[in-house]
């Protein structure tokens, strides 16, 4: 596996929204490249909610800020999670639909300038597809809407279904454009059989790395649910993309030194 670990923006600096554990930080953010240098990170993966998305430079497309510290710091930008899709589920509320693509096509416009390819689309938790009208009507659309990506760039789907029914799910749009961001904590809450995950691996082009307790909450690597010697075991010469923490926060706010613990884990049980 000639991967490389990365994290979730926001992780190594305060909440600026109580309870919520991923918010863009429209404050602090610049901060977080400095902290990344320092702890051995050089991958960031960028997040965009609806709450603040006009401070956001991905939306806003204010960059010149981003591309420096990107150059300054050596901190590489691949991927966005895009929680806004989340918020406003189109396919459950046509309502939203106008605005969830205008949205996403600003973000992949001014996200290409700084050399993100992937952009991840939460289908879980309130997004998550209940029906097959809904699973319909999602494909339908998203399908329309492929050919404005620009070159290279991929839409990644983060799923809670079972996992032939995800193998089935993407076979549906039948384009390169659209692949999987695979989620440990998700697998790990659902008590799913990686035994069966992998088999859909050739799709996965993202992770990200959480753990969790059985239908519970997010927590430190290795105190949850998850199996990562099986999955490192499993997962050797099947995955080749990137590593994303996306783990749980400090309960007294020294978020940096959660993150480390959690690198420090995931690094030993990778070895």
């Amino acid at each position: 596996m000639s991967n490389k670990l990365g994290f979730m923006q926001g992780r190594l600096v305060n909440p600026e929204k109580k309870k919520t554990v991923q918010f863009f930080p429209s404050k602090n953010w610049p901060e977080e490249f400095k902290i990344a240098k320092k702890i051995k990170l050089n991958i960031m993966e960028w997040t965009i909610n609806i709450e603040n998305i006009n401070q956001n430079p991905i939306f806003n497309g204010n960059l010149n800020i981003v591309k420096k510290l990107i150059k300054k710091y050596k901190i590489k930008v691949p991927s966005v999670t895009c929680d806004f899709f989340m918020q406003k589920p189109f396919f459950k509320k046509k309502i939203f639909e106008e605005e969830v693509f205008f949205i996403l096509n600003k973000v992949i416009k001014n996200g290409s300038k700084i050399g993100i390819k992937y952009y991840i689309l939460p289908l879980v938790d309130s997004s998550s597809i209940k029906t097959v009208l809904q699973e319909e009507y999602l494909i339908k659309k998203i399908k329309t809407f492929l050919p404005s990506l620009k070159k290279k760039s991929k839409i990644l789907f983060e799923l809670d279904y079972k996992p032939k029914k995800i193998i089935n799910f993407i076979k549906k749009f039948k384009s390169n454009k659209v692949g999987i961001n695979f989620d440990t904590g998700n697998s790990a809450s659902l008590n799913y059989n990686f035994d069966d995950e992998i088999k859909y691996f050739k799709y996965v082009k993202n992770v990200h790395i959480k753990d969790r307790l059985l239908y519970g909450k997010t927590v430190r690597l290795g105190q949850g649910n998850w199996d990562y010697k099986k999955f490192f075991k499993l997962l050797k010469r099947n995955y080749n993309g990137n590593f994303i923490l996306q783990t749980a926060r400090s309960a007294n706010n020294n978020h940096t030194n959660e993150l480390v613990i959690n690198k420090t884990f995931f690094e030993n049980e990778k070895k």
